[in-house]
């Protein structure tokens, strides 16, 4: 597949020495979501803001679309949909308007038929006449992608785009969102849901202190990174761990009525069937059992965590 956008060892550095990225590098395939995650102030919206053209770096490049953002900046720019965090709307213009007004900046030829599509696609047609003051905070965000949407860009940015929205409206978004993939556009987001990167994202990109630590195939991360937990339910609580099983890596949990053991599921041997077995043989009467994979938070915050011991 052939890549949309090109990063290539960009940095940026501020006037006083604060360095927001580091050297970063990343390409991303035509049609593709692709999820930045990353504590704040670790350098997401700074990258976005570059590869928009609202930010210039201090050294490094960026092509999209095989345009460069500095010397083709026009091209490259028209290729690009972005939806910020802040809510900037002109508060007594008419959605409809707004949207339209957006398409034009961009040398688009009026197309209203295309407008009523966004519109409907995002629950807002029948708020196409209301002024953007009179909307929610959820209705005034969906503004802001219609907006983003409105000259059919190929790449579409969203920085945390769900950031104060209902889980319904939530849901609502997502599905614009794969409606878009399906129709070859590029998503990048960032987004401190991650469960929604989990579920959406082709790739996860983790970034910390101006650094991309990793980016990996969502499934691939989740496989190499998270961790399996067998949990035992057991029939009479325990007062402690038995002594001959102390050294198992077992935690007694639910006043005494769970043990769990975090095992890595990609070993050649678990040690849940010599756990189980050993268990009964101290007595210990087990009543169920099942097993977790870690969730792209826990992953996440492993990933900085460690990155930050790195760096002590």
């Amino acid at each position: 597949m052939n890549a949309i956008i090109e990063i290539d060892n960009i940095s940026k550095q501020y006037e006083g020495g604060t360095k927001a990225l580091d050297g970063v590098s990343l390409s991303i395939d035509q049609g593709e979501i692709i999820a930045l995650l990353g504590p704040n102030g670790a350098g997401k919206t700074t990258l976005i803001s570059i590869i928009c053209g609202l930010v210039t770096p201090t050294g490094g490049t960026v092509r999209v679309g095989g345009h460069d953002i500095r010397k083709d900046w026009r091209a490259a720019r028209r290729l690009i949909g972005l939806v910020p965090q802040e809510i900037a709307l002109e508060p007594f213009e008419k959605v409809m308007n707004c949207v339209r007004f957006t398409r034009g900046l961009y040398g688009m030829p009026p197309d209203d038929a295309y407008i009523e599509r966004i519109l409907r696609a995002l629950a807002l047609w029948d708020k196409r006449d209301a002024a953007t003051r009179e909307l929610s905070g959820g209705m005034k965000r969906r503004v802001l992608i219609a907006k983003a949407l409105a000259h059919q860009p190929k790449v579409l940015f969203l920085d945390e785009p769900t950031a104060g929205v209902d889980v319904a409206l939530r849901r609502e978004m997502w599905q614009v969102v794969g409606e878009l993939r399906r129709e070859g556009v590029t998503i990048i987001l960032t987004t401190h849901y991650l469960e929604e990167a989990e579920e959406m994202a082709d790739r996860v990109g983790v970034i910390n202190k101006g650094n991309l630590l990793l980016v990996r195939p969502t499934a691939e991360l989740m496989g190499e990174f998270g961790a399996k937990t067998l949990t035992i339910e057991l029939d009479s609580p325990l007062d402690a761990v038995p002594a001959s099983l102390a050294d198992r890596g077992l935690t007694l949990t639910d006043g005494g009525r769970r043990l769990d053991y975090e095992y890595d599921a990609k070993a050649d041997r678990t040690g849940i069937a010599r756990l189980l077995g050993d268990l009964a043989a101290e007595g210990v009467s087990v009543r169920d059992v099942s097993t977790r994979q870690s969730n792209l938070e826990e992953v996440f915050m492993s990933l900085v965590d460690g990155n930050k011991e790195g760096a002590a």
